[in-house]
């Protein structure tokens, strides 16, 4: 699936299954708590936490699909197509990061 269709899909479920899509800025706050979902589960997989009855069965898989879900929906709702946000973004970081990377101490 492309992110063209990934955002079409989303959007033809909003305004189906979904009724309508939660207000801007509740999906702010959404977007917030399922990247809090994620990070919870990354400081149990990959770090040092250990996990509570309440965590088992949580997949990252799944909880990364809520983040670019309600990321999607953002975008849909204030017009951005994310295919094209994110090739302008690679450019950017083309230039701005050429050589940057490269030379970073901290890296090597």
């Amino acid at each position: 699936m492309t992110i063209k269709e990934a955002q079409e899909l989303v959007d033809k479920w909003i305004n189906t299954t979904g009724v309508r899509y939660f207000s801007e800025l509740t999906n702010m706050a959404i977007l917030t708590e399922e990247v809090g979902e994620v990070a919870r589960l990354m400081s149990r997989i990959y770090g040092d936490q250990s996990f509570k009855e309440s965590d088992k069965g949580k997949e990252l898989n799944d909880e990364l699909a809520d983040v670019l879900w309600v990321l999607i929906c953002i975008a849909n709702q204030t017009g951005v197509d994310l295919s094209a946000a994110l090739e302008k973004n690679f450019e950017k970081k083309s230039i701005r990061d050429a050589e940057r990377h490269k030379n970073n101490e901290k890296l090597k």
